[in-house]
C-alpha cells in the first residue's frame, strides 16, 4: 500500500478534488472564452472591461455548473448569462447601451472606404438599426458579421443549430432592410 505524502505547510491548504473545476467546465471554458471576450469587447470597447465581464461570467458558471448541465441547452444558457453580465458591466460603468456608436468607427468598411465620411454615416445608421433587432438577432449578427464567424461556429458558441443561425441572419437582414431601406444593409459584407 502506497501512501500519498504531502508536505504540510502552514499557509498552503490541501487541494482536494472538490476544489478543482469539473473537466466539462474546463473544456467549455477553453472553447468559449475567446469568443465570449471578442463579443464582450464589441460591446464594451475595452479589452480589460471585456475580460472582467467574461471572468465574472465564468465565475458564475463555475459556481452553478451542476445546474447549468441540467438545463436543456447548456451552451445557450451560458450565453444568456454572459450576455447579461456584459450588459450589467456596461451599465455599472455608465456606458451607453450595447452596440454603442463608437463601434461604427472601427469597421472594416470604414478602413477600406473611398468616402470615409459617407461610410461613417452609413455605419452609424446600421449600428442604430441593429439596436432595434431582438437580442438573438443582435447576437447572431455580431457573431457572423462583426466577428466573421460562419454559421456552424456561431451556432456552437450561441447554443443553437446552424440552420437557426442562417434563418436568424435572413430574418435580421429583412428587418434591417425595413429599417434602413434595401440599399443599406449588411448583405454581402463580412
Amino acid at each position: 500500500m502506497t501512501r500519498n505524502r504531502r508536505r504540510n505547510t502552514p499557509n498552503a491548504p490541501a487541494v482536494t478534488a472538490a476544489d478543482r473545476p469539473d473537466l466539462s467546465f474546463t473544456a467549455f471554458h477553453q472553447m468559449n472564452r475567446p469568443s465570449y471576450v471578442r463579443y464582450a469587447e464589441t460591446y464594451l470597447r475595452h479589452r480589460q472591461d471585456a475580460e472582467e465581464a467574461i471572468d465574472s461570467t465564468f465565475e458564475h458558471l463555475l459556481r452553478t455548473w451542476d445546474q447549468v448541465l441540467l438545463t436543456e441547452n447548456p451552451a445557450a444558457y451560458a450565453w444568456t448569462i454572459m450576455r447579461n453580465k456584459v450588459t450589467d458591466h456596461a451599465r455599472a460603468r455608465t456606458r451607453r447601451p450595447p452596440l454603442i456608436d463608437e463601434a461604427a468607427f472601427n469597421t472594416v468598411a470604414l478602413r477600406n472606404a473611398v468616402d470615409p465620411i459617407g461610410q461613417i454615416t452609413e455605419s452609424l445608421a446600421l449600428f442604430r438599426a441593429l439596436r432595434q433587432l431582438t437580442n438573438r438577432q443582435q447576437d447572431v449578427m455580431v457573431m457572423t458579421y462583426l466577428q466573421g464567424m460562419n454559421a456552424p461556429e456561431a451556432a456552437a458558441v450561441l447554443g443553437m443549430t446552424s440552420a437557426t443561425v442562417r434563418s436568424t441572419v435572413r430574418h435580421s437582414l429583412r428587418r434591417l432592410r425595413e429599417i434602413l431601406g434595401p440599399d443599406r444593409t449588411m448583405e454581402g459584407q463580412r
